[in-house]
């Protein structure tokens, strides 16, 4: 491949990445609100915000994608499609990850609540200090995995004309017609950016035993 080709593979995986990390962050908060609103059990609220979550999880993400892009406009809504990838991306690996806090919360010790209470701790407190440090490190490997599947996930983001890693190693590929090259050099980018996710896992995992100890 000439220096082009790689010029447009590494555009090709900024995009991929920046969007991806973005759409994470997003999740992975609105994951953990919709599990905390969940477990307070509110009558209306917590099916609804089944629904929204059963829905997200089944819905393809090609499709998510299609259906922000071009049906947002019809309200008078017009996204760029940046934005509208990454709030596809976003309602899709939300869902996933309030599934994935939602079982560390009913899985969670009902002991330590109870000595908490004892001895007069607040709840906000418990949390923040007991709870929610203890429930990252039993969600980290499940909370790495979504993003891997996330990241895997995203060349659906080309359909609505994102210019992506998956997207320019096509065109390369048309272009060229020698596929083997970039799509080798493209499978190596995404198992970078994977690795660099599991390698930040295992530090923290190594982090918060170091802290317990």
């Amino acid at each position: 491949m000439d220096y082009y080709a790689w010029e447009q593979l590494l555009q090709g995986a900024w995009a991929t990445a920046w969007i991806s990390a973005v759409s994470i962050v997003l999740g992975v908060v609105i994951g953990l609100m919709i599990a905390l609103v969940r477990m307070m059990k509110i009558p209306f609220v917590d099916q609804m915000l089944g629904i929204y979550v059963s829905w997200a999880r089944a819905t393809p993400l090609v499709t998510l994608a299609l259906f922000i892009f071009l049906s947002f406009p019809s309200f008078g809504i017009n996204l760029d499609k940046h934005v509208s990838a990454i709030l596809a991306l976003t309602l899709n690996t939300s869902a996933f990850n309030a599934e994935i806090w939602r079982n560390a919360f009913l899985n969670f010790s009902k002991g330590q609540m109870e000595a908490a209470e004892a001895i007069g701790m607040r709840r906000i407190t418990y949390f923040r200090r007991i709870m929610f440090p203890q429930m990252v490190i039993m969600s980290l490997p499940a909370l790495v995995n979504e993003m891997s599947f996330l990241i895997k996930g995203s060349p659906a983001i080309a359909v609505i004309g994102i210019v992506d890693l998956t997207r320019v190693t096509n065109r390369i590929s048309a272009v060229t017609y020698e596929p083997l090259g970039p799509i080798l050099c493209a499978g190596a980018i995404y198992m970078l950016i994977i690795g660099v996710l599991v390698k930040l896992q295992a530090v923290a995992e190594n982090r918060a035993t170091y802290l317990q100890q």
